[in-house]
């Protein structure tokens, strides 16, 4: 729609997109969306715990999302905040890094005859929780300063939504936290606000986040040690997490022993809030699938 406005109209929208630059403003009616419910895959639709919730915004909020959106992801990049093992929607980095980081230490483990034992978070609600003034915290503590944060503190506040169900809506009600899901600078927000978790990780463990699918690991000959390590890294996650508005599934969370030794050892005893981990033969990870002894995955 926008490609086809005039030379006359696009002068326009810019003057508007300015206006609200310069003015710290942000029209009331571009803090509301509308709720679209997508099934899960393979999920029963009689569950309503089992819909996406994706937020239907304004467009032309969305073109300005895009050109802030650019702006806040070149300076986050420059300015070296991201880590280096965070992979999602960042240039030049995708699912692969993450998979391959997986896969390595896996076969180098088998080489080395030890464990590799891997546990793999499921976030409840993810963007739905995310804690708005711990973003506009983060912004500051990457001194941001200026429109720019000023903007997001607009785009984050009094937003409101309504649920459309065929051709029902419901009426307005007020979303008191978390990023909207649906939004050009959502994924970004979410992204700066879980950056943080894998600084808690003690040296033995390794972390891996791709927005938020994240997965932690150990390797050793010692199984202790391995317990010991995850468990000290889960409890600081755990920590972390409950500080900034997340909560993991105990029944998701998943862990799976990779090992290939013929003799009999112990599978690992970590918890996540009181709670045994489940441990897996197999999990599925950024839609690949990881067994124990990492067989190969011969397509039928």
């Amino acid at each position: 729609m926008i490609l086809h406005l005039s030379s006359e109209s696009l002068h326009n929208l810019l003057f508007v997109y300015n206006r609200i630059w310069r003015e710290r403003s942000f029209p009331s009616s571009w803090q509301q969306a509308v709720i679209i419910l997508v099934l899960k895959p393979g999920k029963d639709s009689s569950n309503p715990c089992n819909y996406r919730p994706i937020a239907v915004t304004n467009c032309m909020c969305k073109v300005l999302e895009k050109m802030v959106n650019k702006r806040l992801i070149y300076y986050l990049e420059t300015s070296s905040f991201f880590g280096p093992f965070q992979s999602g929607f960042r240039q030049g980095r995708s699912t692969i890094d993450n998979l391959l980081a997986l896969e390595t230490e896996i076969r180098n483990a088998f080489i080395c005859r030890q464990h590799a034992v891997a546990i793999f978070f499921d976030i409840k609600k993810a963007y739905d929780r995310a804690w708005r003034y711990g973003i506009l915290l983060d912004l500051y503590n990457c001194n941001l300063r200026g429109n720019l944060p000023i903007f997001i503190q607009n785009f984050l506040t009094l937003r409101q939504f309504r649920v459309r169900i065929g051709n029902q809506l419901s009426d307005y009600f007020l979303q008191e936290e978390g990023v909207p899901q649906g939004s050009v600078l959502s994924v970004a927000l979410f992204t700066l606000k879980l950056n943080g978790i894998l600084q808690q990780l003690p040296l033995s463990v390794k972390g891996f986040l791709y927005v938020d699918d994240l997965y932690i690991s150990c390797t050793g000959d010692n199984m202790a040690f391995i317990e010991r390590q995850l468990q000290l890294a889960v409890n600081k996650i755990h920590q972390c997490s409950a500080f900034n508005g997340f909560t993991f599934s105990t029944a998701k969370t998943s862990c799976v022993h990779f090992c290939r030794k013929r003799s009999l050892h112990p599978e690992p005893e970590i918890k996540l809030e009181d709670q045994l981990i489940n441990v897996v033969r197999e999990v599925k990870f950024l839609g690949v699938i990881f067994d124990k002894k990492l067989t190969p995955f011969i397509p039928m």
